[in-house]
């Protein structure tokens, strides 16, 4: 095994062009956890034979224990050619596509010449050699597997060569064609660079001007200039409460006690909100599941960083302490929208504190779990993006919760309200003294800006001249922009139609009404989407009482927003999955009849060349989801792979008027 001392490792990370910065993004049972073990193994981390049954990657017990990873191995073209003792990159090049080789002839052609001896390259060079050793570790037999062991020059031992069936099979493999080699192959030939991706994506990566020295220092990965650092997760410590900062530093280098700002990612430079100065109390890196402490960490890497669990909750941009004229780097936005959740509270009330604490530490760890008040009494409500995701953390939750027993809620889900016209005439309303009015009109959200804010490329806090000129192509003045919502960056807004002035006060207090009533619409309390409300006119009686006025005007201005959402013919809509399911023909049946059963629509059916395999892509809605996996699997022996992905916000069609 290979060894790696911190300081070997330091001095790796000042090789900026042979560093790649990799992410394994797969759905469940694809094989993230395989394809991470593999390249631990193959750093020397772990032993390569022991990369099966350990796990590198923060695996949940469920998945260990049902064993549902796949085991695979890669290759790559060129590892092939390699085998051949020829020119690797021109054999290569015959591997792949219409190419054909006839053995006796021992000549290459572009087209099959109807010999039995002609096979297409990649069938003959790559699927022959492994379809042999497959059938050769399933037969009594094996003298024909030690020849083929020898022409491929694997080498086993003599207690590999007692192997029997899939363990002969899995460590031939391992041995001749370690996934690791083809995907290092693959990332260094494929990926880019610290220095060279981050030469382009800088504008998606920084919030402030691209020509000020921190967008500069960022597209050159300049390891002497500013720092500027992403926290993207929180990682729990052993002691309860503490958490590691993980992050990627994009320019200058990070040191332990150094001095920082930490910005949060709404922070605009010269306020004093959503900011903080910390000691950074120490520096780590990960080799494997170990950590190891180091004196400083240049950019173009990650680093996990202590100090910091006070001050971030879930990410922030992290810069030296002296750059006050930094801007944040960008929030990663989640892709799916939290379409699921639960109601959770303790059986017993007096744990309610472990409880809030127990969740404040859950959405530290991930990024994708929100969590509010709202159960009922003593309880939470736990959002999710889907119910694999919820069940997730519901099982960290009881193991963060060890010893308290909770009371959780059968998954509700989500809707989304909407309109689909302009509501006519400003809709009026009147305070009920009858001494101040409002008139609203409600309109749909232009598509291209609802894709924009969602997708995060529109908010209050992107860059202005980005804002303004992608708003002007929509017909809006920005400056006439009193909010988005909810929570300040929905995909809603309130725009400013009235023909007089309106003092800021009064704008305060009608941005302050509408982030609540985005939150809870006129038809079902869901949050609305893709609304602009048009402000027309403002009538406020300045001889009014100030006290009671107040409370009159929130209940006004609430009014007035509901009622014109139902002025313009309102709609629910609910979320829908895109299922794809993967099956042999023999489970067709029973899989297109339970998707009958749920109401899925099926648009696509079609076999997978070369395979006998079957895929079937379609849509079904979420409400009508629960349950659907569990159904195909058990329904076809666990034969059929269903993946579910959010994929869009559907109209519920009736009128719910």
């Amino acid at each position: 095994m290979v060894e790696f001392t911190t300081a070997e490792l330091r001095e790796v990370m000042d090789r900026k062009s042979n560093i790649r910065n990799i992410s394994v993004i797969g759905h469940l049972s694809h094989g993230k956890s395989t394809v991470t073990n593999s390249l631990v193994a193959a750093a020397g981390i772990m032993r390569q034979e022991g990369a099966v049954g350990l796990h590198m990657a923060d695996t949940p017990a469920s998945e260990v224990d049902r064993d549902i990873s796949i085991r695979s191995t890669g290759f790559s073209l060129l590892k092939y050619a390699s085998v051949y003792g020829v020119d690797e990159s021109e054999i290569a090049k015959r591997l792949w596509g219409d190419y054909f080789f006839d053995s006796a002839l021992n000549k290459w052609m572009d087209k099959h010449n109807g010999s039995a001896y002609c096979a297409r390259g990649f069938v003959k060079f790559c699927y022959d050699p492994i379809n042999n050793i497959m059938k050769g570790c399933m037969q009594e037999d094996k003298s024909d597997l030690w020849g083929l062991c020898g022409e491929l020059d694997v080498s086993l031992s003599n207690d590999e060569k007692n192997l029997m069936g899939e363990d002969l099979l899995k460590c031939i493999m391992q041995t001749w064609l370690p996934a690791s080699t083809a995907l290092i192959e693959m990332m260094i030939s494929h990926l880019p660079s610290p220095l060279q991706a981050q030469q382009y994506r800088v504008s998606n990566l920084y919030e402030g001007p691209l020509n000020d020295p921190y967008a500069e220092a960022i597209r050159r990965c300049d390891p002497e200039g500013p720092l500027m650092l992403y926290v993207s997760k929180m990682i729990p410590t052993s002691d309860a409460g503490r958490f590691f900062a993980f992050g990627r530093i994009f320019s200058g280098r990070i040191a332990t006690g150094q001095k920082v700002r930490i910005m949060g990612p709404s922070y605009v430079p010269g306020e004093k909100n959503n900011f903080h100065e910390k000691h950074v109390l120490r520096t780590v890196v990960w080799m494997g599941k170990n950590q190891h402490g180091i004196d400083d960490v240049p950019c173009g890497t990650t680093v996990g960083l202590i100090g910091f669990s006070e001050c971030i909750t879930k990410s922030a941009t992290v810069t030296d302490e002296m750059e006050v004229e930094a801007w944040p780097i960008r929030e990663m936005k989640l892709s799916v929208p939290h379409i699921l959740c639960v109601q959770v509270k303790c059986k017993v009330p007096a744990n309610t504190g472990l409880l809030r604490d127990g969740l404040k530490r859950l959405t530290k760890c991930d990024l994708a779990v929100l969590y509010s008040t709202g159960g009922g009494s003593s309880g939470f409500t736990v959002a999710g993006v889907g119910e694999l995701h919820l069940e997730v953390c519901l099982n960290d939750l009881k193991e963060i919760m060890r010893g308290v027993e909770l009371v959780v809620s059968s998954p509700i889900v989500s809707y989304r309200e909407t309109v689909l016209d302009k509501s006519g005439t400003p809709v009026e309303t009147i305070s009920r003294n009858k001494l101040n009015s409002i008139s609203i009109v409600a309109r749909p959200l232009p598509d291209k800006l609802v894709e924009a804010i969602e997708d995060g490329l529109l908010s209050p806090y992107t860059d202005h001249a980005v804002r303004s000129q992608m708003l002007m192509k929509c017909g809006f003045n920005e400056d006439r922009i009193w909010c988005y919502g909810p929570k300040a960056i929905g995909p809603n807004m309130v725009f400013d139609r009235c023909k007089t002035q309106c003092s800021d006060s009064l704008k305060k207090s009608v941005v302050a009404v509408f982030q609540l009533a985005s939150q809870e619409s006129a038809l079902a309390k869901e949050n609305m989407w893709g609304i602009c409300f048009e402000v027309h006119d403002v009538k406020i009686d300045t001889n009014d009482p100030l006290r009671p006025k107040a409370a009159q005007l929130d209940k006004m201005f609430e009014k007035a927003f509901l009622d014109s959402q139902l002025a313009a013919n309102p709609r629910l809509l609910e979320p829908v999955y895109v299922l794809t399911i993967q099956c042999p023909e023999s489970a067709l049946h029973a899989v297109n009849g339970i998707l009958n059963q749920k109401g899925a629509y099926q648009c696509e059916h079609f076999a997978t060349e070369e395979t006998l395999l079957f895929n079937l892509r379609g849509y079904v809605s979420v409400c009508d989801s629960f349950g659907l996996a569990n159904a195909i699997r058990d329904a076809t022996s666990g034969q059929a792979k269903l993946h579910l992905v959010y994929g869009y916000w559907d109209d519920m069609s009736c009128s719910p008027m």
